[in-house]
């Protein structure tokens, strides 16, 4: 199967048959990146969270006394 990475437009070849094939097929909702884009959007998020300047804002789950 051919992919298309969403940021760099590189396209590449995947295995028919691998887990990210059948997620491309099935749900058209999901989008494909490349191993470098994915490693270089790690390596900058981990530098920026090591940096302090990152705050990740996540929801205050509410607990129910029932």
């Amino acid at each position: 199967m051919r992919v298309k990475c969403v940021i760099c437009d590189k396209i590449e070849s995947i295995d028919d048959e691998s887990l990210i094939a059948k997620r491309l097929r099935n749900r058209p909702i999901h989008t494909f990146m490349c191993n470098d884009c994915h490693k270089r959007i790690s390596d900058r998020t981990n530098a920026r969270i090591e940096s302090g300047n990152f705050r990740l804002y996540r929801p205050i789950d509410e607990k129910e006394d029932w």
